[in-house]
């Protein structure tokens, strides 16, 4: 059978086995280029979680079990790889299956891939977006991992259009070329091209797509102008300190012309840090807190948390990677995954489609005379609406800080305390809105971290995290 047969063989089967789902509608961009919509408008918050083995090695009532956890606690995406990381195409999944005949992207495996079809269905029924991977990006550029590189310009093209195809249907997908590698060769670049546009040509340009990198790069970097490149992502990696990573993600929000951007990689909780173990030791729930923070008040449009043990749905008997701590179903319920939700919330409590980065709010330290207080992993972040009817400060450790109230229009501005830790307010009073203010956190500490909340005070909004429905 030749190649163009092997390819329309498998997509006339998938014809008939398309599931019916939940979701009716895709996403879009919005109009102001910043965020993502539903097909009616409606905001989008991306609250995602890396299980890039999910497909691989989790059976399908693990999956459901998963997936029922993720949704319980607010997630919206989840972020899983079809030719897994972790010897993918020689390891079976659950049922025995791998995903390709003899390694060829022209040959792809029914029984593996109805898998995939089952846990996309079963997410959308959750209401749960998937961030689909076609392909680990060992696969095109064994930079290092275990691979083989399988992937030419040509047969990308044809493995995404056979993918495209396959899922042009399942309103739950987002797709998301390259897989953690750098484009180091002119055939690297072609090869990731030629997988984006075959997607396209297979879902008639249904579903949105982006480019995931490696850590501390970004897909603006090496495709920004690119027609088929919806939306910014970066991998702001495994590392604590603010310096030099986080900062990334305003200079992609600068960039011309527009697209959405978001952190899609940033540390897991109990990661080792920067991948040294032994002087370093393992991320905790406040090292999760920070980026989430920094990322969305940076121009975020929203958030990904990974842990170190789910990303790999890691076991006892299974490979290790970097010496995880536990078992994914125990690391499930570690505090961090918990904590992102209030991240979501406090945004949808308010217009966070309108939102501007703006550091000026804060005013800098009289000693250190930096541009906000604080400096690597507790540097302070702040954003606005540009209707000036709130603004919001992370503040990473309990100290004294000093805002400007004028950034708020109205004559009166209501202060609020939100705990990032449990997603608990408090009002703190109302000042007018010149000049300077003051502001001390609850509780003194180096890590816990508060969010200050100023409101315009003819505005009522409700309390931040809520809504005015609650």
């Amino acid at each position: 059978m030749n190649q163009p047969c092997k390819i329309a063989f498998y997509v006339v089967i998938v014809m008939f086995i398309i599931p019916e789902l939940v979701h009716t509608q895709s996403l879009r961009v919005s109009e102001n280029n910043r965020y993502l919509v539903e097909a009616d408008g409606a905001p989008f918050f991306w609250l995602g979680d890396t299980a890039w083995e999910l497909f691989h090695r989790l059976d399908r009532e693990e999956a459901d079990y998963y997936l029922q956890n993720r949704a319980d606690l607010g997630f919206t995406v989840i972020q899983a790889v079809v030719l897994a990381e972790e010897d993918g195409l020689n390891d079976p999944n659950p049922y025995g299956e791998v995903p390709l005949f003899d390694h060829d992207p022209q040959l792809p495996n029914e029984a593996y891939f109805e898998h995939v079809d089952y846990i996309i269905t079963r997410a959308a029924e959750l209401g749960l977006y998937v961030a689909l991977l076609p392909t680990w990006g060992d696969k095109w550029n064994l930079k290092w991992g275990q691979g083989p590189e399988i992937f030419t310009p040509e047969n990308a093209r044809d493995f995404g259009e056979y993918l495209g195809n396959r899922y042009k249907d399942y309103p739950n997908i987002i797709w998301v070329v390259g897989g953690d590698r750098p484009i180091e060769e002119p055939v690297h670049r072609e090869i990731v091209i030629s997988m984006a546009e075959g997607l396209r040509m297979g879902d008639d340009g249904t579903h949105l797509i982006t480019f995931h990198p490696m850590g501390g790069q970004g897909s603006a970097e090496y495709f920004h102008n690119e027609e088929w490149l919806d939306f910014n992502m970066r991998q702001t990696g495994h590392t604590r300190a603010f310096t030099g990573r986080y900062e990334v993600v305003r200079t992609d929000y600068n960039r011309e012309p527009i697209k959405p951007v978001i952190d899609a990689e940033p540390i897991y909780e109990d990661h080792p840090i920067d991948f040294n173990r032994e002087e370093r030791g393992h991320s905790t729930a406040a090292d999760v807190r920070r980026p989430l923070y920094w990322n969305l008040f940076g121009g975020a449009f929203g958030h990904t948390y990974g842990h170190h043990s789910v990303w790999q749905m890691w076991e006892a008997g299974r490979r290790p990677v970097n010496h995880p701590l536990m078992p994914w179903y125990e690391a499930l319920y570690q505090p961090g995954a918990a904590q992102m939700q209030y991240g979501r919330k406090l945004m949808e409590s308010r217009p966070f489609m309108s939102i501007i980065p703006d550091d000026t709010i804060l005013i800098p330290h009289p000693v250190a005379s930096s541009a906000v207080p604080g400096a690597g992993e507790y540097r302070y972040t702040a954003t606005r609406d540009s209707e000036g009817t709130y603004a919001m400060i992370y503040v990473p450790v309990g100290r004294d800080f000093e805002v400007r109230m004028d950034v708020i229009n109205g004559p009166e501005v209501i202060a609020w305390w939100y705990n990032p830790r449990t997603g608990e307010v408090e009002q703190i009073g109302t000042f007018s809105n010149n000049g300077t203010q003051t502001f001390s956190p609850p509780l003194p500490g180096e890590n816990l971290d508060w969010v200050l909340v100023l409101d315009d005070a003819s505005v009522n909004y409700p309390p931040p995290g809520q809504t005015n429905d609650e």
